[in-house]
């Protein structure tokens, strides 16, 4: 019999129970979205690092290493595994595309994952294993020829296997492009053998075994210890990177940490509303079952049956909600973590399985128990006194006099305002939640609509007009001195610059010289404004002036790898930067006797002459389309924010719309019989309703700036960012969220035409 009561009531109040059950399971779904996201991306990075030997440091020469040199590190205490590692960019023949061609002589350290065709092989004279994503993008399968040109060396070979990498996790060429773009860069791997066999016998004799500039290593060693021993045994200062300072981890553990904190903020703030509402609409629906409940006493039930029945409620809903938000989680999840979804564009991985955390379950099992006993606490109430009580139907509380009511003010307020403050400060909890909702919709429409904003504005700073040339001449920094650099400038009416490495501290760090007549790279500093490179100092990023303290007018000291020599340069400012390093004009570098070498040449110039001195080009469009990938994934999960708060701000404000309707129902009787027109009424149920909007507008404006402000400091700070929100988002936020209002008090007055007024009034206080 109880069950039928059971299905009855939920047919009866079947508004309130569909939205407590979509306001849970978008909740729900939300959450376990969000956290899935970065625990699945976690657990396959994992994956990916294990299956193909990513190395924990990598250690640089110019030089090269020796086989001596490779022992020596091997010799090392807490040594695991070693390899010497080369790494070039090469041109693809008849095409502009650019491949990144690796040789480990370890394939444990460094390797590759296979995905298709032939399993690496050390001693191959003329294959390649090759990205399947590159291969994928330009037409290339098994099997096909495939002839790269590194300076004035061609390498012709078959394509063995189509391959991912963990060293290319995050396919880039440098950090001026954010995005993969494989149709015209991708990466390759080919053998010991083979690089040997395509090294001119008069080159190998030159240079001896010295053809790899890197040694990779597996150690559980901390970075200063290793750097330590690594110097020690070779006898000189080595640039040390960490898998922390290499693009692949540092972006896609950087992904993960950005997860982690977007699912402790917005699901959190989704979740929250959500239980919160539905304790708010248990408490009323319960409260209008009184008669019920009485009933139920009279006719011989157990009070703890009549606590099990209508605990079963909650639990209903609890149950309904979890099960549709575990569906709705994991197609959110599988929509970011797929291969063709948000993070395959960015992270190739050479598996996309989903995971829930742990606490999702946890924190899923201990919601149902909280509305289970949120639904026994309501009924309990009711179930206090005899049977003859409990069939009394529910009275509200009594109201008692407000200070403001005494007021001369208040004496001079129409009778709608006068009904509806007491109303806010009779019904509580439900005016709060209310406010709540408002709010929670406009952090969820700043924030997102605001980092468009802050997205575009970045945009426009860093790369449209920061960047001023057409192409990026990258020279073969080994075999061309400064005064051919200059000349090869000159003749391209181009600006130059010379980027490396150096050491500040225990941090490696980029330093780089520029030399900028032209303006083909502006430089924006804290404020984004454009700087012109005084000739009395160097400038830092704001990062680095933030991790070290610096500030206009300080020193500091630098050393260059490889070099025992140290530079003290004057801070002449901050900037902001896309690398964490430092700049200075060449004339300052000059000054302080700093040896750098010319590597770069900005031009506008569209037809680049062959020349020995060039490695390869890269254009301002192939930097920018990267940048279009970039700004369409923001697009979409801006979209996807806006439709949550509008979804969510729908539900949470006709719910508790309706509850306020019902929680009225009498009065507004009372108003009917006395001559209150329905319209008249109708305007008294919206007005209470817009005045709690206009309030949550005013509070969720700062509270979605300030969210805003918390999220890009924690997911954003490696690009240095400022933070922009312009007058129109203010302005669709605000539109938007009272839009929604304005619809949904429409939709709840509209109910007050059938009202049963003799049935309301009959009923005994």
């Amino acid at each position: 019999m109880l069950f039928r009561k059971l299905l009855r009531t939920c047919g009866r109040y079947k508004g309130q129970f569909i939205s407590m059950i979509v306001m849970i399971s978008l909740g729900i779904g939300v959450f376990i979205g969000f956290n899935m996201e970065w625990y699945s991306l976690e657990k396959d990075l994992d994956f990916a690092m294990e299956a193909s030997g990513f190395a924990d440091y990598r250690v640089y020469s110019e030089e090269g290493f020796s086989a001596d040199d490779l022992e020596a590190v091997k010799g090392l205490e807490g040594i695991r595994d070693v390899t010497r590692y080369l790494t070039v960019n090469t041109s693809v023949k008849d095409s502009d595309d650019v491949v990144a061609l690796a040789v480990s002589e370890n394939i444990n350290v460094s390797g590759l994952y296979l995905v298709e065709g032939e399993p690496y092989d050390a001693e191959s004279k003329d294959g390649f294993w090759l990205s399947d994503q590159y291969a994928e993008k330009n037409g290339i399968h098994v099997g096909d020829e495939l002839t790269l040109t590194y300076k004035m060396l061609t390498v012709t070979g078959t394509v063995r296997g189509l391959i991912k990498a963990s060293e290319f996790l995050i396919c880039v060429p440098d950090e001026t492009q954010l995005m993969p773009d494989y149709h015209t860069y991708g990466f390759a791997y080919m053998s010991p053998v083979m690089l040997q066999e395509i090294i001119p016998a008069i080159f190998r004799n030159f240079i001896g075994d010295n053809l790899y500039y890197q040694i990779n290593v597996h150690t559980d060693m901390d970075k200063k210890e290793f750097v330590e021993a690594a110097e020690k045994a070779l006898g000189k200062t080595l640039l040390v990177l960490s898998r922390d300072e290499t693009v692949s981890y540092s972006g896609s553990m950087g992904e993960v940490e950005e997860g982690k904190t977007m699912g402790s903020v917005l699901p959190v703030l989704f979740l929250a509303i959500a239980v919160l509402t539905m304790v708010t609409t248990m408490h009323r629906i319960t409260a209008s079952e009184k008669t019920q409940i009485g009933t139920l006493k009279a006719l011989g039930f157990k009070d703890s049956r009549i606590l099990r029945h209508y605990s079963s409620y909650a639990l209903l809903i609890g149950l309904a909600g979890s099960v549709l938000g575990l569906g709705i989680g994991w197609l959110l999840g599988w929509y970011i973590m797929n291969p063709d979804g948000a993070m395959g564009t960015y992270i190739d991985l050479p598996r996309w399985d989903l995971y829930i955390p742990w606490f999702c379950w946890v924190i899923l099992l201990l919601m149902n128990i909280f509305l289970v006993i949120i639904g026994r606490l309501s009924v309990r109430q009711m179930l206090k006194g005899t049977a003859a009580d409990a069939l009394r139907p529910y009275t509200p509380k009594k109201m008692t006099h407000l200070a403001l009511e005494e007021t001369k003010a208040f004496k001079k307020l129409d009778f709608g305002t006068k009904w509806n403050l007491r109303d806010c400060f009779r019904h509580k909890a439900r005016s709060g939640m209310t406010l709540f909702g408002v709010i929670g919709c406009m952090v969820l429409l700043v924030g997102g609509l605001g980092m468009n904003d802050t997205m575009n504005a970045f945009m426009q700073s860093f790369y449209e007009d920061a960047i001023g040339y057409e192409n990026r001449v990258n020279l073969d920094s080994e075999n061309t001195g400064n005064e051919d650099a200059i000349e090869l400038a000159e003749a391209l009416q181009g600006d130059w610059a010379s980027m490396n490495s150096v050491q500040l501290d225990d941090k490696a760090i980029g330093l780089e010289v520029y030399h900028v007549p032209h303006g083909m790279v502006r430089f924006p500093d804290a404020d984004m404004d454009y700087i012109t490179l005084a000739d009395d100092g160097a400038y830092v990023c704001s990062r680095i002036a933030d991790e070290y303290g610096l500030q206009t007018g300080d020193t500091a000291e630098f050393s260059p790898y490889g070099s025992d020599d140290t530079y003290t340069v004057r801070i002449a400012g901050v900037t902001r930067s896309m690398s964490e390093g430092m700049i200075m004009s060449d004339i300052y570098a000059d000054s302080i006797g700093l040896d750098y070498k010319i590597n770069t040449i900005f031009t506008n110039e569209t037809d680049i002459p062959s020349d020995e001195h060039i490695l390869n080009v890269q254009t301002r469009k192939a930097i920018m389309d990267s940048f279009d990938s970039f700004l369409e994934l923001m697009v979409v999960m801006i979209v996807l924010l806006v439709l949550a708060a509008v979804i969510l701000s729908l539900v949470v404000l006709y719910n508790l719309g309706i509850m306020s309707y019902t929680e009225r129902y009498r009065e507004m009787a009372t108003l009917k019989v006395v001559g209150f027109k329905d319209s008249r009424i109708a305007r008294l149920l919206i007005t209470q309703n817009l005045w709690l909007t206009v309030l949550g507008i005013l509070l969720g404006l700062p509270a979605g700036y300030a969210t805003l402000r918390y999220l890009l400091d924690a997911l954003a700070s490696e690009y240095e960012m400022k933070l922009v929100i312009g007058p129109v988002t203010y302005l669709v936020s605000i539109l938007l969220t009272f839009g929604v209002s304005f619809v949904v008090g429409l939709m709840v007055a509209r109910k007050n035409r059938h009202i049963d007024m003799v049935a309301a009034l009959k009923t005994e206080e």
